[in-house]
């Protein structure tokens, strides 16, 4: 039995974040692909995952909410009177399912924190949400769960230094501004820059990169800040928004990664993290291939990683 167990644990030592209630979300034909989440779920159980590998998270307590959003702007999410204006700038069907979507996402992310900082490296099969301001949403995003997650973790006093890494193609413009006057908060985005958003509010460290760069570009710009940047700034925690729309297949974007671009990216992110002890909680955020297939096959990899990196640095 104990062998059983280690076996167990070995094979699948990063816990998952997960709800089914994610993709019931109905968004229409739309290029967010809503389903990948259950698909994703489904490739893990056929791996061997089971059940109990996944955690279930519960919708955010709206005073968590409140750390970052408005409370005129949660109003108007609760009681569906957002305006025609505000609506358009979702870029998504408004209705209640999608207000619980949000607060659950939320949750999620707080969740694998918690987790992350209790086992060393969580992930998230959700969450992302970074384009979410205080007071509005926008670009397929209603809360920003990221901001969300740091702050109730800082509050709560069991982590102080939180390090955002945000490799998603597009800038993290809500994340940007929501945390760019908080102390102890770091916020770094790699991004297009020819895409949008078309205003990028600064992060702490914004690296842009242009249409057509591919691997060789990326990386390298990658391995000039990481991972100097943990060993200068010391996190108590990171959130790696694993985005996998800077693939080069991806409609959304036009970075022109490989799927191994990508998974060395996803190395050196979450390897390097882990060498040195720092907990990471992973988030999804976003993927737009014209074959959805590809990516749900990228946050695989991002999840596979996750767990290599984590058999060997626990």
């Amino acid at each position: 039995m104990r062998f059983l167990q280690f076996l167990d644990k070995w094979r699948f030592p990063v816990p998952f974040v997960y709800s089914d209630d994610y993709w019931m979300l109905d968004v229409g034909s739309h290029v967010f692909p809503i389903r990948k989440y259950r698909a994703i779920y489904e490739h893990l159980i056929l791996l061997g995952a089971r059940k109990n590998h996944f955690v279930v998270p519960q919708p955010a307590a709206d005073e968590d909410v409140l750390l970052v959003h408005t409370p005129r702007y949660v109003k108007k999410l609760k009681t569906g009177t957002l305006s025609p204006a505000e609506i358009a700038m979702l870029e998504l069907p408004f209705s209640s399912e999608l207000v619980r979507f949000a607060w659950l996402a939320v949750g999620g992310t707080i969740l694998t924190a918690r987790l992350a900082l209790e086992k060393g490296l969580a992930v998230h099969i959700g969450g992302g949400f970074h384009h979410a301001f205080h007071d509005h949403g926008e670009g397929f995003c209603v809360l920003n769960d990221i901001a969300v997650a740091a702050e109730k973790i800082r509050k709560e006093g069991i982590a102080r230094r939180i390090l955002i890494v945000d490799c998603d193609v597009h800038q993290g413009n809500g994340t940007a501004h929501v945390l760019s006057l908080k102390e102890d908060v770091f916020t770094f985005s790699i991004h297009q820059m020819d895409i949008y958003p078309s205003v990028k509010p600064e992060s702490t460290v914004d690296v842009g990169l242009w249409s057509g760069d591919g691997d060789e570009k990326y990386l390298a710009a990658l391995r000039s800040h990481f991972p100097r940047l943990y060993e200068e700034f010391k996190p108590d925690l990171v959130f790696y928004v694993a985005g996998a729309d800077p693939y080069e297949k991806d409609q959304l974007g036009g970075l022109c990664l490989t799927l191994e671009g990508l998974r060395e990216r996803d190395f050196l992110v979450l390897g390097e993290a882990r060498r040195r002890r720092i907990p990471v909680a992973v988030v999804l955020g976003g993927g737009y291939a014209v074959d959805t297939e590809d990516t749900v096959r990228i946050h695989l990899n991002t999840i596979k990683i996750a767990q290599k990196v984590q058999r060997r640095f626990s």
